[in-house]
């Protein structure tokens, strides 16, 4: 993936012989970036088609053509220089304007972007048009950029930036790409190379030989079915749940068997919105998710905004510490409406439909918090609440907490950031953000514990779930339920079904006990491995 385009330098006045010829210039490039958008746009269909197809009409517009030209002839801008300064006054308005105009900004930007790349004879920016398999390797991935990503095409994910826990690592399971993160030297791998990416050990085989490139094979065709009922080798029950994002991913988590869905995240329905989506766009959303799940278990988590998902109508642009800013549970504090309006339509989704629905709020860190979450959610007609427990304050007073409402959720991606005060999205820290971490697992201890004594289910949702072996901790600390990936359901419940519940205590008390994440991994492998047939 290429890297993002820098912004051209000050404008030098182009000599008056040049500028003809360097307005002709911004016209060809135009035209060609619009003709590769639109050739693109008819390979594709759906959403996917009209979207490309505006973009294509954005770079072929006559008056931001003509407003970059002017530049040049009239001021002796460079090209480049020129486009930049007249989408940037455009930009300018649309964001005064608001509403639709506002929300095409981001597309203004990659028109922007793909004009100055053509000028600078650079391939154009964001995600690589290939009609063969690849693996795609980049600096790191917004949100967006890996939710556009075609699975049936991209392989697998490498980035240099980026944790565990981070959002790219979580998409990419989302859409069930293998993903290896905070690789330092991905960017050196060579366009062209055939590499196998293994996102379990997180291996990287450049140049495979034919024997390896055997097995790899061997192991992608290994399909492991759910049955649709979690539980140890001895029938202890534990609930494997499905994570899911969008409606779009339903049909992956009944496929899967999932036995309902332990975290439905519901920023989908705000992103790339300049304001909040209304009330009845967010029932018909609602409904599509809880409408697969009939007499099943859904947990909808209210707006995670903030931090590394910033949206324009809450988040403030100039926070200085955005992960402990203002996020998840907090924008309600400055907008209360915005929460109201969910919660209304929560409801109102949940009475159209027949799934067991719970709803949760994120980054909670007070029993002040929790009281008023579960008080909001009474006015609504919403009577099965519960938090997320992902900051080590909500962890250590899960006791009380858990008094207010009826359930919690443990979101292990944040809560191992806030433990080990290791930014998530920052390669250098992966070792520190590992859910491994004897800390981390005390403080999902604490919480599993509080559970046990008020007799109220506390789950996991964060992707720690995912890894077979660390679920089995997870259930031995006293999680009841597991939600994750669609994909990884199968391989948590075949691990699962090899060990007994005392095994999973036992190998958790040794992981608590141990003094790093590899030692807490190698005293879990010891006791829960070898019995494994």
């Amino acid at each position: 993936m290429q890297e993002p385009v820098d912004e051209p330098g000050p404008a030098v006045a182009l000599p008056l012989r040049e500028r003809a010829a360097a307005a002709e210039r911004i016209v060809a490039a135009a035209a060609s970036v619009a003709l590769a958008l639109r050739d693109k746009a008819a390979r594709v269909s759906g959403a996917a088609r009209g979207i490309l197809e505006a973009t294509a009409l954005m770079a072929a517009d006559p008056g931001l053509i003509d407003a970059a030209v002017s530049r040049v002839t009239g001021q002796g801008h460079t090209p480049e220089r020129a486009v930049w300064a007249a989408v940037g006054e455009v930009t300018a308005v649309f964001k005064e304007q608001g509403g639709l105009l506002a929300e095409r900004v981001s597309d203004l930007h990659d028109v922007r972007n793909r004009i100055v790349s053509e000028l600078l004879g650079r391939p154009a920016p964001g995600l690589p048009y290939r009609v063969e398999p690849y693996v795609l390797v980049a600096r790191d991935l917004a949100p967006a950029d890996t939710a556009l990503i075609d699975p049936t095409v991209c392989r697998a994910i490498v980035t240099v930036e980026g944790g565990p826990t981070s959002h790219t690592a979580i998409l990419a399971r989302a859409l069930g790409l293998p993903a290896v993160v905070a690789a330092r030297d991905a960017m050196d791998l060579p366009e062209g190379s055939v590499v196998i990416v293994d996102g379990t050990t997180g291996e990287i085989v450049v140049a495979p030989t034919d024997e390896q490139v055997l097995r790899a094979e061997e192991q992608i065709r290994r399909v492991i079915t759910f049955d649709g009922a979690g539980r140890t080798r001895d029938g202890h029950r534990v609930q494997l749940l499905a994570n899911v994002a969008s409606p779009d991913s339903v049909a992956a988590a009944i496929e899967a068997n999932a036995e309902g869905v332990g975290l439905f995240r519901t920023e989908f329905c705000f992103l790339d919105h300049a304001e909040a989506p209304g009330l009845d766009e967010q029932v018909a959303a609602y409904r599509q998710v809880f409408a697969g799940f009939p007499g099943k278990k859904v947990t909808i988590r209210t707006l995670d905004a903030g931090a590394d998902k910033p949206l324009a109508f809450v988040t403030a642009a100039d926070e200085v510490n955005p992960a402990l800013g203002i996020r998840g549970y907090r924008t309600a504090w400055q907008r209360p409406e915005l929460l109201d309006t969910q919660l209304q339509a929560i409801a109102a989704a949940a009475a159209a439909e027949d799934a067991d629905v719970g709803v949760m709020a994120p980054m909670i860190a007070t029993v002040d918090e929790s009281v008023d979450f579960a008080a909001r959610c009474a006015a609504h007609g919403l009577h099965n609440v519960g938090v997320m427990i992902e900051t080590p304050a909500a962890a250590i007073t899960a006791g009380p907490i858990l008094e207010r409402v009826d359930f919690a959720s443990l979101g292990t991606n944040d809560l191992a950031q806030y433990t080990m005060a290791a930014d998530r999205l920052m390669g250098e820290l992966a070792l520190l953000n590992d859910p491994w971490q004897p800390a981390v697992l005390r403080m999902i201890r604490e919480a599993c514990q509080a559970g046990l004594a008020a007799g109220k289910p506390v789950g996991v949702c964060g992707e720690a779930a995912a890894d077979p072996m660390l679920a089995a901790i997870l259930v031995g600390l006293g999680a009841t339920s597991l939600s994750m990936s669609p994909r990884a359901l199968g391989g948590v419940a075949e691990f699962l079904r090899g060990v007994t519940v005392d095994q999973c205590r036992d190998a958790a008390l040794a992981a608590v006990a141990a003094g790093s994440a590899d030692a807490a991994r190698s005293a879990a492998a010891l006791l829960l491995e070898p019995t494994r047939a």
